[in-house]
């Protein structure tokens, strides 16, 4: 198999892209530098398809890998064959490769193995030859009958070769990849509740009964079957029509008209209900979950991307709110760069209630530092504490306007517990830090949430029944994008926020602000190479993505290259423009006059390809830039419902918290999010909610039905809906 040669087919590419991208892999670029800095050379390939494709060629690597093992291991035992090579060729899976392997594999004792130790494989051969058809298959047996081996009769015989043959059909790779279609077609997968004491059963009520085709099953519910068998409640199987499957077990081995065909007919429909059918039970449900995780985790995935680039909310200085009960509502004040100010505890909700005196409180620090906005997190508390909010920024002895905004907390204390949060704020307690991160994380949620296990943030679902290493790796990845996106300041970014910088790691993130603690701000991009064990390679894949506000450069602060600054300058010169020009925003022509020019005749003149002179130009034309600006800004909120405000027809506007497979959760202000299924999302037809839907996205919605009693709110976006 040629590797390269398949991975152009199945990602539509050309083949002197997809050589390029391999020799750039390999040679340890990253993929945000490739994706960046590398257009020429992979034709325009964004950072999900490189690492889509990254994982690709691993398996196919990994593959042509195993393929040589096994054709090597089945050689030493001298048994191997063009055909067995040939088929080794044509495998496009392992899963076909080890079914290549399966009979000359070294078992473990089996009864077939027992069976050829009591030298009974040359009367297995004759019984499968089937071309007897006189006399008894008794005779047959009769001159294996021996004491000394442990046959103490014909039937023993019989039944030794009968398992021998079992095991050979089952070992017939052909048969089990024409089953495995047969199951992935035809099958159906089915649930009973199991009998059990436990509590909890009820969570699984829909599966009591429940039958659904392999083919049609969705992913959230094969995760539910597994949850619910592996926590005990409930017992699954997989399985075809048994009669079918006995014929296509039998059809490549059985002949008619031989006095040993009943035999074969028995070890085939032995070795089925034996052999064959837990193995592919066991693969079909080893599929459905590998599929089902890696949706469950391409959700994260999708979901955390938005959620990690919601606009900052800038030049904001903001009180974090962390509610509680007891004890007490944990206050930070944060100024616009995310310092701390003040902090103390009140206590308006039960069961101290203590609503004036945390007014006063409150009012006293809310004018003291000018407070913006309040940042209230949506765990326990969280609806008490934004009744309360909404009737404190309405105080006639507030000196300005202020609002306020519900915020996920997931993973905030996470991160109060860690060692992160505790290295930042030694003197701190748990509940102080957490405040601190609520406030933060609506300032500048990227450099906030960077500080906690995305695991832990709240989106997506079943994340705890993921394969870990590779949702971790999956999330890293989600994580390096966003933060190669908008750029990193190391004058002022956290360890946590430098680590993910293309090319750097966790060391080298803590060399850098070691650096600058010693000596002060970077000045250039340059001055990172006196960071320790920051080389030239490092430098370059990092580079592009570090951003020095005010530094010498004005290039520094943009996401042009310094590979690219001579030609960048070349660019300016052409056009009679400076740096000071850019500086001071004078270059906003400097694209047309480009594309009158000829952008190829520039690109040639400046040394650069084309796809580089464009983000050249791009970049020029708004130093400084923060991508995450030009997006809708989160919802700031100066009053609030209830549930019981909400009646059917009622429109609202709320932000999508969730996007999960049937549906999106949509917060509407009223502590509980509503659902909008999926068929509630769109007029058209969406195959699935993350088409229309994203984490932060702003939506207006109509409410469907509210049941005060289970907590749970309808909602629909569709504007045809009659009954809306």
């Amino acid at each position: 198999m040629n590797i390269l040669e398949r991975i152009t087919n199945e990602f539509n590419l050309r083949p002197q892209h997809v050589e390029n991208i391999v020799e750039l892999l390999d040679q340890g670029n990253t993929i945000p530098f490739i994706a960046r800095y590398r257009k020429e050379l992979t034709g325009h390939i964004d950072d999900q398809v490189l690492r889509e494709f990254s994982d690709r060629l691993t398996y196919l690597r990994n593959l042509e890998k195993r393929k040589q093992d096994v054709q090597s291991a089945i050689e030493e035992q001298g048994k191997l064959t063009e055909e067995i090579i040939l088929s080794l060729n044509k495998a496009e899976t392992l899963t076909e490769v080890e079914d290549i392997y399966r009979p000359y594999k070294q078992k473990k004792k089996t009864r077939a193995t027992v069976a050829i130790a009591k030298g009974l494989e040359p009367l297995a051969d004759i019984i499968m030859a089937q071309d007897i058809t006189s006399g008894t298959v008794e005779d047959l047996a009769t001159p294996y009958i021996s004491e000394e081996k442990g046959v103490k009769n014909a039937k023993e015989a019989i039944d030794g070769a009968r398992d021998i043959i079992a095991e050979r059909i089952s070992d017939d790779a052909e048969l089990r990849k024409k089953l495995r279609r047969i199951f992935v077609r035809n099958g159906e997968i089915s649930s009973k509740l199991a009998k059990t004491d436990k509590e909890g059963a009820e969570v699984y009520e829909m599966y009591a009964e429940y039958k659904e085709a392999v083919s049609e099953i969705k992913s959230h519910r094969v995760l539910a079957l597994n949850r619910g068998e592996k926590e005990g409640f409930l017992r699954v199987k997989v399985a075809v029509d048994k009669d079918f499957a006995y014929r296509v077990c039998r059809a490549p081995f059985v002949k008619m008209g031989s006095i040993t065909t009943h035999i074969v007919e028995e070890a085939a429909d032995d070795s089925y209900d034996r052999l064959i059918y837990p193995s592919i039970e066991r693969e079909i449900r080893s599929d459905l979950t590998d599929q089902a995780n890696e949706q469950a985790i391409k959700m994260f995935e999708v979901n955390l991307e938005p959620l990690l680039m919601q606009p900052p909310v800038k030049d904001k200085i903001t009180m974090g709110f962390d509610p509680a009960y007891r004890t007490g509502c944990k206050i930070a004040v944060v100024d616009d760069t995310g310092k701390v100010l003040d902090k103390t505890v009140v206590y308006p909700t039960p069961p101290q209630s203590k609503v004036d005196e945390a007014k006063f409180t409150l009012i006293q620090l809310i004018n003291k530092y000018k407070v913006d906005v309040i940042s209230i997190g949506n765990g326990t508390a969280s609806k008490e504490s934004e009744i309360f909010v909404a009737d404190l920024i309405k105080s006639p002895l507030l000196k300005h306007k202020v609002s306020y905004i519900v915020v996920s907390e997931a993973g905030a204390s996470v991160y109060s517990a860690s060692k992160l949060g505790a290295e930042e704020f030694p003197d701190y307690d748990v509940s102080e830090r957490s405040a601190v991160s609520i406030a933060r994380r609506l300032q500048d949620p990227l450099a906030e949430l960077i500080k906690i296990d995305p695991k832990s943030i709240g989106v997506g679902q079943y994340q705890h029944d993921m394969p870990q290493a590779r949702l971790d790796d999956v999330l890293k990845g989600v994580l390096e994008d966003c933060v190669n996106k908008v750029g990193v300041n190391p004058n002022t970014a956290s360890v946590s926020l430098l680590t993910y910088v293309a090319g750097l790691n966790s060391a080298i993130a803590k060399n850098i602000v070691k650096y600058r603690d010693e000596n002060g701000k970077f000045k250039t991009r340059r001055e990172l190479l006196k960071v320790s064990k920051l080389g030239e390679k490092a430098f370059e894949q990092c580079a592009g993505f570090i951003r020095i506000p005010d530094g010498k450069n004005v290039l520094d602060n943009t996401g042009v290259h310094p590979e690219s600054y001579d030609a960048t300058a070349k660019l300016l010169d052409i056009f009679g423009y400076t740096a000071d020009d850019v500086k001071n925003g004078k270059v906003q022509e400097l694209a047309i006059k480009v594309k009158n020019f000829g952008e190829d005749k520039v690109a040639a003149l400046c040394g650069m390809g084309v796809p580089t002179l464009k983000d050249v130009l791009a970049e020029l034309a708004k130093p400084g830039r923060d991508v995450r600006d030009s997006l809708p800004q989160p919802m700031l909120r100066s009053d609030i419902l209830s549930i019981s405000d909400l009646t059917v027809g009622m429109k609202i506007t709320g932000t999508v918290r969730n996007v999960i497979d049937f549906g999106a959760f949509v917060d509407i202000g009223v502590h509980q999010d509503g659902l909008v299924h999926i068929s509630e999302i769109s007029d058209n037809f969406i195959r699935h909610p993350s088409e229309a839907l994203k984490v932060g996205q702003v939506v207006t919605v109509t409410v469907l039905g509210v049941d005060v009693k289970k907590n749970r709110i309808s909602l629909t976006m569709r504007q045809n809906r009659k009954n809306a």
